[in-house]
């Protein structure tokens, strides 16, 4: 939450100028999804839209994330704090918390005389509590009206019913998490409506008739009331600030004051729309055979010192371009092979294309064929290779990007080249950092937000590429992670709802310290070992084996664990829980726009079942993701929220800021922490290392090659 919170304010600083009003960004309602006031509308944001939104009125807080992840898709996940309504009837639950899942579908797409009818399911997977279902329909004139019509059920069926389709559940307090599918549409069934109208570019008035009666939040007596519905006529109005930040003020139920912000972003609207990192070095052109032949001559590559001297040039060259040079081989007077780590650019395509200009520079005029090898803590990833006499004729042509990538080809990366000069300057490898970290715990039913903030120190050191040992200390300096006293009630193997314990006892911490072994055991295989204090909770030996063609979009892999829980101190010592964990993973690149990953095995609790995750990927390097984990363990033993489930958010800082950097901000967003379907927490796997720099990875990316 707090990484959300920043990327709000980002977007909030970087959103200047007045946005066009249309209604291609339509308002979005107190739920954070596309709205006018309470209710929904069947109006699309435009497509990778982001928004955080925080709405509050009649002691009710909704703070949604939503995302628009297909031009006709939108899905919102949302935590609900009903103040002073204590459900449960328990001391500690003085406000009932409450988290839900959307998702609505655009069915018809507007005409002339048609309008747009969309589709939705609200709180499709909670408690439901603020479940309902909707078919809904929006006809706009011109660019400043829009008028909204539909059908609501649960919630939205609950204020004069026109009508009824079967019985449907009570609400379950304190439970959820499953799809209730048999209920989906059924009971009363009521209408809604509203009318949107923009006066202006940045001023939007709404009106509408809310077909939801609040049953349980005005209570049975004003002692139990948390807000009064006198009327269903909602009115409000929303002023958008700049391109990232919308406010919005409510006159509600006849009753009640309303209020809202939303912050949004999109990777499609960068803050800063160019680069504004450093030009990239000339493309010298080598000069004919015929009127330079002198330097035309292959006899230099038989002097021994040739190769050792080529890479001190080379490498002088890259250091001002954030490349740095692993090794260096002359493989022939035609071809030279490089291997090098790139640490500053979020496009792959762009450091390959960077090396190739800086290869061009330094390489004597006989060198033709270059052989690019991204290396990744010192595991080759893939082999890019360009011929130099492509560089020289497309650098000015049209297209050029395109053109260079129908003529590049892609391979496999060799595992070893014993000929090879490794680069003086970068091994045996030395870093380390200290700086500040934060830790937070969302969405506990005692508590919606707990965070720690404090300094982390850590070192890495590589003898050779590929050994990697590490480590990481922390010290707590404030926060409220250890003020929760709820304590934990699973009845599975404590390996995640310990985390009070830790948070109390580990401080300062050892977070991890291990030692890693990346290497590559054959054609298209990819291979890690790693052991030591592996994370905060666990400590032991992984291994993972990748199996992952450059030009296939399909990797497998399996991954083998053992590990002990670590002492709550998270000092050396162990607990006596230990268990034998692992996966077999299937990852398929969809299309351009979605990824798919299954893993299938054993979770730290000992139960067995598999997570699913569908991933939509941006070329900038957005990512949004959501994910389940089904087990053996049932929704009993699971406790509240039945299943794993959740969603993941990673942003490129280069998006913010125009420069280019590999940093991002990224958190993953869970309607609950249960022992059930948890995975080991370890660093460096495989997949997502190396798969930026296959053939769809730097394909997606090829257009900033020349950059």
């Amino acid at each position: 939450m707090r990484r959300l919170a920043c990327t709000a304010c980002a977007m909030l600083l970087a959103g200047a100028g007045a946005s066009h009003a249309d209604f291609e960004r339509p308002t979005l309602n107190l739920y954070g999804v596309t709205g006018a006031i309470d209710t929904p509308t069947a109006l699309d944001q435009p497509e990778g839209e982001l928004a955080l939104t925080v709405g509050y009125f009649g002691n009710i807080t909704r703070g949604t994330l939503s995302f628009q992840g297909l031009p006709a898709v939108q899905g919102a996940f949302r935590y609900t704090r009903f103040g002073g309504l204590n459900l449960q009837d328990e001391e500690n639950y003085e406000n009932y918390l409450d988290r839900s899942f959307d998702i609505s579908i655009r069915l018809l797409k507007e005409s002339r005389f048609l309008p747009a009818i969309k589709v939705g399911l609200q709180d499709f997977a909670g408690t439901g509590f603020s479940s309902a279902e909707y078919v809904v329909a929006t006809k706009t004139f011109g660019d400043r009206l829009a008028v909204t019509a539909g059908l609501g059920w649960g919630r939205l069926g609950s204020y004069k019913p026109i009508g009824s389709l079967g019985e449907r559940g009570e609400t379950e307090v304190g439970k959820g998490g499953n799809f209730n599918i048999e209920e989906w549409f059924s009971g009363d069934v009521a209408p809604f409506a509203s009318v949107i109208y923009r006066p202006t570019d940045r001023l939007t008035l709404l009106a509408e008739y809310s077909s939801d009666i609040y049953e349980l939040e005005q209570g049975t007596d004003r002692s139990d009331r948390i807000l009064t519905r006198d009327s269903p006529l909602n009115f409000g109005v929303t002023y958008r600030v700049n391109n990232a930040a919308t406010l919005g003020a409510y006159y509600m139920y006849g009753s009640e004051i309303g209020v809202k912000v939303s912050f949004v972003g999109n990777p499609n609207r960068p803050p800063v729309p160019a680069s504004v990192g450093p030009a990239p070095p000339p493309l010298l052109a080598r000069p004919s055979r015929q009127a330079a032949p002198d330097k035309w001559v292959e006899t230099w590559a038989q002097n021994p010192r040739t190769q050792s001297v080529l890479l001190t040039a080379l490498d002088k060259v890259v250091e001002e371009q954030g490349l740095e040079i692993e090794s260096f081989e002359v493989i022939s007077p035609n071809v030279v092979e490089v291997r090098f780590r790139n640490s500053r650019y979020n496009a792959n395509a762009q450091a390959v294309g960077r090396m190739a200009r800086a290869l061009a520079s330094t390489m004597p005029a006989s060198v033709e064929t270059f052989r690019i090898v991204p290396s990744v803590v010192g595991l080759p990833a893939s082999t890019v290779v360009i011929r130099r006499s492509d560089l020289e004729a497309l650098v000015y042509a049209p297209n050029a990007a395109a053109q260079l990538n129908a003529v590049a080809g892609i391979e496999d990366a060799r595992a070893s080249n014993p000929g090879a000069s490794l680069n003086p300057d970068m091994f045996p490898r030395f870093d380390w950092s200290i700086g500040p970290y934060a830790q937070r715990l969302l969405f506990q039913p005692s508590s919606p937000f707990r965070y720690s903030v404090g300094v982390r120190a850590g070192a890495t050191y590589e003898p050779r590429p590929g050994v990697v040992l590490s480590g990481s200390v922390t010290k707590r300096l404030f926060g409220n992670l250890t003020e929760d006293t709820t304590e934990s009630n699973s009845v599975l193997p404590k390996v995640r709802t310990d985390f009070k314990k830790y948070n109390e006892e580990g401080d300062p911490a050892l977070q991890t310290l291990t030692a890693a072994y990346y290497f590559k055991p054959g054609p298209n295989l990819y291979g890690r070992v790693t052991a030591g204090y592996l994370e905060r909770m666990f400590g032991g030996l992984s291994t993972e084996l990748l199996w992952k063609p450059v030009q296939s979009r399909l990797g497998l892999g399996i991954e083998l664990n053992y590990v002990k829980q670590r002492e709550f101190d998270q000092q050396f010592g162990f607990r006596d829980y230990s268990v034998a964990t692992g996966h077999v993973s299937a990852y398929y690149e969809l299309n351009d726009k979605f990824d798919v990953r299954l893993d299938v095995g054993r979770y730290l609790a000992g139960d067995v079942g598999a997570t699913l995750a569908l991933s939509r990927v941006f070329d900038n390097g957005w990512r949004v993701s959501a994910f389940a984990t089904k087990t053996d363990v049932s929704a009993e033993e699971f406790g509240e929220g039945s299943f794993d489930k959740g969603i993941s958010v990673s942003i490129p800082v280069a998006w913010f800021t125009g420069r280019p950097t590999q940093q991002s901000l990224s958190t993953t967003l869970r309607p609950v922490t249960r022992d059930g379907g948890a995975r080991l927490s370890v660093d460096g796997r495989l997949y997502g290392r190396v798969n930026g720099y296959h053939e769809d990875g730097l394909d997606d990316q090829w257009g900033r090659v020349w950059r």
